[in-house]
């Protein structure tokens, strides 16, 4: 694939035209030359890169010497460590605000994230060892979700808030059928799956009205991605099994919900211009609609199935295809404004 012009290719064509003079086009062509180049995110990944190394290592650190260091010792210098970083976050911590607050120090926001895996480290080791919340797992989950989802209000942080809301969707599995995740590892079965789709319907609920709103409009987008991929994976694993159990009025209805809710992540996605949310209810609505057709096979008659298989299979893939590559025209196609 052919690389695009460079800058000097337009100015050259600018000049030629008559629309820059030689003067400016040189001072042009300087400003582009010494222009700082951005290091945000490459930097922004190191620090969560490092964040999280850390914390890994300081789990293999206790686990490696555990019998020489002592229990109490290793939990005294995780929650020192813990105090810390909440402590040097909340000196830093800008005047709450209902809109997006200002950044008062970048070492904060990655300080305080710290501060909260080491308390999920912290909380998990004291349990281990100590057994500190006993046979009461749901408590265990509850603790991080009531700790986490204050703070991230409180910090104005969206990674705050995706630790607590998936501390949230684990207190609600453990609550809803604990024995069924502790004992028999089976984490999609029916009580769980209605549990995880009215959770995500209550997340996204609650992202449309922070955006409505306007009371942290900026968290609309984590309550809404997790919410939406806990709600459709939820009713994509109902729909499926339901068909191969030949439930199919179960799995038809799962399957149109699916596309009712990739209809409203798509009109989102528009008015926001968000590919993520494109994408996610494009994928999601194959899934669903993959799902009918499945339901639509399986009623005809034997000698008609290897037809409707030859002939849907590629139809899909085009279709896969015909979306990815208007994709632009797609998401921009008459979409209305948008503030965000």
């Amino acid at each position: 694939m052919p690389s695009p012009p460079s800058s000097a290719f337009y100015l050259s064509e600018l000049e030629a035209r008559g629309l820059l003079t030689p003067e400016q086009a040189a001072t042009i062509a300087l400003a582009e030359r010494i222009r700082p180049f951005s290091l945000h995110y490459e930097l922004r990944a190191l620090l969560y890169l490092g964040i999280t190394l850390l914390a890994g290592g300081l789990g293999v650190l206790v686990y490696q010497n555990i019998d020489s260091i002592g229990h109490g010792v290793i939990i005294a210098v995780i929650a020192a460590l813990t105090a810390a970083c909440f402590t040097y976050a909340a000196r830093h911590r800008a005047p709450f605000t209902w809109g997006h607050a200002p950044k008062t120090s970048v070492g904060a926001d990655y300080l305080l994230l710290l501060g909260c895996l080491l308390f999920v480290v912290l909380e998990g080791y004291a349990q281990y060892q100590y057994g500190l919340f006993g046979s009461r797992y749901g408590l265990a989950t509850a603790v991080p979700a009531l700790v986490f989802l204050p703070l991230a209000y409180w910090f104005d942080h969206r990674g705050v808030l995706a630790m607590g809301l998936t501390a949230l969707a684990s207190w609600v599995g453990l609550t809803v059928a604990p024995l069924a995740v502790l004992t028999e590892n089976d984490y999609w079965n029916e009580s769980i799956r209605r549990a995880a789709i009215g959770l995500g319907l209550a997340l996204m609920a609650t992202g449309f009205y922070s955006e409505y709103s306007n009371r942290k409009a900026h968290f609309a987008f984590t309550y809404l991605l997790l919410g939406s991929n806990l709600a459709l994976a939820s009713l994509a694993t109902s729909a499926i099994e339901s068909a191969f159990h030949e439930q199919l009025a179960v799995s038809t209805g799962a399957a149109v919900v699916m596309l009712a809710l990739c209809a409203g992540l798509f009109w989102y996605a528009r008015r926001t211009q968000s590919y993520w949310f494109l994408v996610l209810a494009a994928g999601y609505a194959y899934c669903a609609a993959g799902c009918l057709l499945a339901l639509f096979i399986m009623a005809l008659p034997e000698f008609l199935i290897m037809l409707a298989l030859v002939v849907l299979f590629p139809l899909s893939a085009l279709a896969v295809v015909l979306f990815f590559v208007n994709l632009k025209k797609i998401m921009h196609g008459s979409a209305p404004s948008s503030s965000h």
